[in-house]
């Protein structure tokens, strides 16, 4: 008999929910396939995409494409923990956010209601240094503070990839990049401002948890050029083990990297301590290492994604390694992007989209995963 908690006796089939404002037709594609590879390794049958408002009767395992903001919202379609759904609930919208990672300038800083000031102070090095400002005002006193360490960064949070980051060098730069800024965006998100690195190199690191896999990584990004000739996300490559981040660290790891892996899992701890209602079963931290201007070596994790992303075909590739062998216990898993009809897939790669996109042209999101050796 199936005890009430297992997927197969809470849920009566998996769901794809395209949450998001916009959704491509290549990730709309794509995450479908995925949120089907999820229904495998649940035992369950793949429903297709839900849509609000034709809730069938029976409790889905919700895919959402983007992190589901507020707890009440979130029951309403039955998601009460990390069991119900890949990805993440957030109580409060700019906890989904890399404006969490810093605290505010100063205790009369303007801050919306759920603010933890403990969560910056908490996490301490394993971030950057940097502040998160929810009123221009408040940025342009943490920005002039920041210069006088050195250049740096001023980085809206919603954005991704980079895009829409801005490098400041002085204060008139610092003004130009605070008039660029949305207002409104700024008081109900934050905007974060934070020091500059050189030679900078980013790593990857997070847990996914699917019905009782449980699998920690670290990995790496790679970069394409898109039919445009932009540099765009090319995809990543992991390295995953069966277990949490301590199974993580007990590989024979660099330093660096097990610096990094250590920095995400206090990062990963604050959070999940400061903001109550806060649960994911993927999450992911993207982590820089790189000289300040001093010339000192600093680490520090930027930013955290609690939704389906980028690596999670990646991730998901490698569970069901897991799920076939009992015995694994870890593999190397790469999801690719690439664009070009000239361009096959590798032969090992199982396609998750490919042809024409209307926004991006002719491209491949493909996944391959492999046994892996080493120590």
């Amino acid at each position: 008999m199936s005890d009430r908690n297992t997927p197969q006796a809470r849920h009566a089939a998996v769901a794809f929910y395209p949450n998001r404002r916009h959704e491509a037709q290549h990730e709309r594609v794509s995450l479908g396939e995925l949120a089907r590879r999820i229904a495998g390794l649940h035992g369950l049958p793949y429903y297709g995409e839900y849509q609000p408002g034709r809730q069938p009767r029976e409790a889905l395992y919700l895919v959402p494409s983007g992190t589901l903001i507020g707890v009440d919202d979130a029951r309403a379609l039955g998601i009460g923990d990390e069991a119900d759904l890949f990805g993440g609930v957030v109580p409060l919208p700019f906890v989904a956010t890399k404006a969490i990672s810093h605290g505010l300038i100063g205790p009369y800083a303007k801050a919306p209601p759920g603010w933890c000031a403990a969560c910056a102070e908490q996490v301490g090095d394993a971030v950057l240094d940097g502040f998160t400002a929810f009123s221009l005002a408040d940025a342009r006193v943490a920005g002039l503070r920041l210069l006088e360490g050195g250049r740096l960064r001023v980085k809206p949070v919603r954005a991704t990839a980079g895009r829409g980051q801005l490098l400041v060098d002085d204060e008139a730069t610092l003004m130009r990049a605070l008039g660029a800024q949305d207002a409104e965006e700024v008081v109900t998100f934050g905007l974060v401002l934070e020091q500059h690195l050189e030679e900078v190199l980013t790593y990857s690191v997070g847990q996914v948890r699917i019905g009782g896999l449980l699998a920690s990584y670290h990995g790496s990004q790679r970069l394409t050029k898109d039919n445009a000739g932009e540099t765009v996300y090319g995809g990543s490559d992991l390295l995953v083990v069966r277990g949490d981040f301590d199974a993580l660290l007990q590989l024979d790891l660099p330093d660096a990297l097990r610096l990094a892996v250590s920095q995400s899992q206090r990062y990963d701890a604050v959070a999940m301590a400061c903001f109550p209602g806060l649960f994911a079963s993927r999450r992911n931290y993207d982590i820089a290492q790189g000289l300040d201007a001093q010339g000192r070596r600093r680490s520090g994790v930027l930013e955290q994604s609690w939704r389906i992303g980028g690596a999670s075909s990646a991730e998901i590739a490698a569970l069901e390694s897991f799920h076939a062998d009992p015995t694994l216990r870890r593999v190397r898993a790469s999801s690719l992007e690439f664009f070009g009809e000239e361009r096959q897939p590798p032969a090992n790669a199982s396609v998750l989209f490919r042809g024409v996109d209307p926004e991006v042209g002719f491209m491949t999101k493909c996944v391959m995963v492999e046994a892996y050796e080493g120590t």
